[in-house]
């Protein structure tokens, strides 16, 4: 079992950045695969993000060169660097944890992230 808990959404201007964090406790990190999510109103939530446990990372392509997921196995922590925002992010963005050796998904409560025009 892990508790996810997503911090650092909130109301940006386009063009700005934000910084996401997912803190994990109740299990060993390292052991998990992470991933940012996303959720517009009236619209599937889609991947924004991964990375793997070993480090490997993969984004969706409308936040390539834009976004970057990064992971502190010592701290326990996620995050999602966010640049050159668009009023299209706006969304409640999920940390997600995939154990490896299980294939288990838990998720966080979501954190919502707003960009104006």
């Amino acid at each position: 079992q892990v508790q996810l808990l997503e911090s650092g959404g909130g109301l940006v201007q386009a063009g700005g950045s934000l910084s996401l964090s997912c803190k994990a406790t109740g299990s060993i990190f390292s052991l998990f695969h992470m991933g940012w999510y996303r959720q517009a109103p009236g619209k599937q939530r889609e991947l924004v993000a991964r990375i793997t446990s070993g480090g490997n990372t993969n984004y969706a392509d409308s936040v390539k060169a834009r976004f970057t997921i990064s992971r502190d196995n010592a701290k326990n922590t996620m995050y999602l660097q966010m640049t050159s925002l668009k009023p299209e992010d706006t969304a409640v963005y999920y940390c997600n944890a995939v154990r490896v050796a299980t294939a288990l998904n838990y998720w966080g409560q979501g954190t919502q992230v707003t960009v104006s025009s």
